[in-house]
């Protein structure tokens, strides 16, 4: 089962934890994810990987990378920037359902429009200011994210939140960061280039944007292919660029 948060510190300075190295496992055949119960549904999200392991070995301690051998289709029907132009059709505000932005001098800068979204400015950006579209709450639209997050929250007993962020080759949509929430990472389509740092604050309860001379040498880089997925614990430091292609 999920461990409990650990508590809030005294307030003094921590040192920081020993990095350890980013597990990789493989997965030869596709597993479909199975919607029989929560737990199943988690054990199909990270398979091969068994739970018990999971909580045991990685869960708030250390990154894991399960790498599909390129199985395209393991999570392939969860989004595609096709799927994008339709929903613009019912009705999404920049601002409220999307962000379009960069990377600027090791910043997120926003470059949304006013008002209600348009797939071709959204693709205008995208190709010609290499921007970033960072979707939020896609569940909101998607019945099979619905239906994920619904028994991720079962199992897990707290909320689960999403975002599909769609890169275009060799730009960066935000600067190195850490959250307050525990992160996994599925890539859906292209390519994305990870790069993890040790936390600052392991186990955060906020999120913080890191000043990238500040936080020294990279203890993973990692490159994303279609259907792998990457876990790692809050607090870990992180930022990401695209391979030629798309990476959401």
């Amino acid at each position: 089962m999920p461990k409990k948060a650990k508590p809030a510190g005294s307030g003094k300075e921590e040192e920081p934890v020993p990095c350890k190295q980013v597990k990789v496992e493989t997965a030869v055949v596709p597993f479909p994810l199975n919607f029989d119960s929560p737990s199943d549904l988690f054990e199909s999200l990270i398979s091969p990987i068994k739970i018990e392991t999971f909580f045991k070995e990685f869960w708030e301690q250390k990154p894991l990378l399960i790498q599909r051998n390129a199985v395209a289709t393991y999570y392939q029907s969860l989004f595609r920037l096709t799927d994008l132009k339709s929903l613009c059709s019912q009705g999404m505000y920049d601002g409220r359902d999307l962000n379009v932005c960069r990377c600027v001098n090791g910043k997120k800068k926003i470059l949304n429009k006013d008002g209600k979204a348009h797939f071709l400015q959204l693709r205008k950006d995208f190709d010609q200011k290499r921007a970033t579209i960072q979707f939020h709450q896609p569940q909101r639209f998607k019945d099979e994210l619905w239906r994920i997050q619904e028994k991720l929250e079962c199992y897990f007993g707290s909320l689960v939140g999403s975002n599909v962020y769609i890169t275009p080759s060799g730009s960066q949509g935000l600067p190195p960061r850490y959250d307050d929430v525990e992160v996994f990472i599925l890539q859906l389509e292209g390519e994305k280039h990870w790069r993890l740092y040790c936390p600052t604050v392991p186990l955060a309860r906020e999120y913080s944007v890191e000043a990238e001379d500040k936080i020294g040498k990279p203890t993973h880089e990692i490159t994303l292919k279609p259907g792998d997925l990457l876990y790692f614990p809050r607090g870990n430091i992180h930022q990401a660029d695209t391979s030629p292609g798309l990476a959401h």
